[in-house]
């Protein structure tokens, strides 16, 4: 394993940001090493892969048309299939030929009455290439605008909206609820009276149910949040937003929001029985994406979050700069303990290595502590390196491959392990010197490599997905 170089990983990670057009099925993907035997299921993701549409480019990596990727693992063998997620927001662009729904980024260049218009009869985009889940028996694609489509694990065929939040914006990080086997998720609901909303969503309902609420002013950006076994942990970071902004400004949606750091990031913790809200707990701005983990210790909850100094990194996703080889600014993994008697807040850093994209072993350490992270990390400018965070050593260790950018790592766990760590890592790898991407499986917990299969062509960078044994 070596370190790449800044120079080559620049010049050949530009690829993973370039449009897939085609859809494909391979029965047998060429395989190199061995899979556990025990590894049977697949990995499904979506994430952004057409970017141009008509005379337009999409203006940031988050805006991508999504499309369906997955990795069938049977005996030796892996198969891969992929397929763009057939809703409404890309079914409009392919059949008129330009971006009809506003995006994270880009906005349609609708006219003022339009706008308007859609504040009162919102045309929300479902173009889902943030994440999904499985609740129940279906699988579903999310994003941040509230309508997650449910598609089909074998055919990747979209099957419609999977419900309904009660919000206009939400997350595509929801938690699961281990008595129910349910969905806990977050909505912000926009208006004259906006409110943070949080709510449940059993595996056969198509209504959810309003656990709590708390009106706000201006909302923050909400990306992910923390559960433990009595909270739900909403960190309100100061990058906030003006919701008559949003229907006026003729900006696209992200654009209307604005980095006041005077407001600091204050927590605040909702029980999960009633819905009662504490806080808020107040500490330095800082701003971030996602979550790791959050557990109680005594009186104080512990909240473990990737963050950033500031929201700068919004700017550094812009589609043109990635395209341009521009360094994108790292993540580190930051502990909160939040003391609900004394009503303070403290952090700390808990490893030297930025690492970003975090995967924990959720089923057994969701809401407990717990030891270890994986991720991915920056050492060259962009993403390039797997990483491995011990939070009780205090330590990371890394996989690395010359010219090699992967993606999430995805921690499979092996069947009656009894370790944290027994299991393996499932990452999407771009290759930027064959300029084609491979399914790469690790030991998680020494990195080291056990398989990968090699897909046909590359697969453009996304963010996350989930393995269904």
């Amino acid at each position: 394993m070596t370190a790449v170089t800044g120079s080559t990983a620049v010049h050949s990670a530009r690829q993973g940001f370039e449009s897939l057009e085609r859809e494909t099925r391979v029965a047998s993907l060429p395989v190199k090493g061995e899979l556990p035997p025990w590894l049977q299921g697949s990995l499904i993701r979506t994430g952004p892969a057409k970017w141009e549409v008509g005379e337009r480019t999409m203006s940031h990596w988050f805006d991508g048309l999504a499309m369906l990727h997955r990795f069938s693992f049977t005996g030796q063998t892996v198969s891969y299939a992929n397929r763009f997620l057939d809703g409404r927001a890309y079914r409009a662009a392919r059949e008129r030929n330009a971006i009809s729904y506003s995006e994270f980024a880009t906005d349609p260049c609708r006219s003022l009455f339009q706008r308007v218009s859609a504040m009162f009869s919102p045309q929300f985009s479902d173009n889902a290439n943030v994440n999904l889940v499985k609740l129940g028996e279906r699988f579903i694609a999310m994003t941040e605008t509230p309508i997650p489509v449910q598609f089909d694990k074998e055919t990747l065929a979209a099957a419609g909206v999977a419900y309904r939040p009660p919000g206009q914006l939400t997350t595509a990080h929801p938690h699961m609820d281990r008595a129910t086997k349910g969905m806990l998720n977050y909505a912000a609901k926009l208006g004259p009276k906006s409110s943070y909303r949080f709510f449940r969503l059993g595996p056969e309902q198509r209504s959810p149910e309003l656990i709590g609420a708390q009106s706000v002013r201006e909302p923050a950006y909400v990306h992910s949040f923390g559960v433990t076994s009595r909270w739900l942990v909403l960190a309100e970071f100061p990058l906030v937003v003006n919701p008559l902004r949003l229907a006026l400004s003729g900006r696209p949606y992200i654009e209307n929001y604005r980095w006041r750091p005077e407001l600091g990031t204050r927590f605040h913790l909702f029980d999960r029985g009633h819905g009662e809200a504490l806080g808020p707990f107040e500490t330095d701005p800082r701003f971030a994406f996602h979550h790791v983990n959050a557990f109680e210790d005594g009186d104080e909850v512990v909240v473990d979050v990737c963050t950033f100094g500031d929201a700068q990194i919004v700017e550094d996703l812009y589609l043109e700069r990635l395209r341009g080889g521009k360094p994108v600014s790292p993540a580190h993994l930051e502990r909160f303990r939040i003391s609900s008697a004394s009503g303070t807040v403290s952090s700390e850093r808990l490893l030297d290595e930025p690492i970003e994209l975090p995967r924990i072993n959720y089923l057994r350490c969701n809401e407990h502590p717990y030891r270890y992270v994986w991720g991915v990390g920056f050492g060259s400018g962009w993403i390039d390196r797997i990483v491995k965070g011990d939070v009780v050593a205090r330590q990371a260790s890394v996989w690395s491959e010359e010219g090699c950018f992967p993606g999430e790592p995805v921690f499979v766990a092996a069947p009656g392990g009894e370790d944290e760590d027994h299991g393996v890592l499932l990452s999407i790898v771009f290759d930027g010197r064959k300029g084609c991407s491979f399914l790469l499986v690790l030991d998680a917990r020494s990195l080291q490599e056990l398989a990968r299969a090699e897909v046909p062509h590359h697969i453009p960078f996304g963010f996350h997905g989930q393995f269904a044994p």
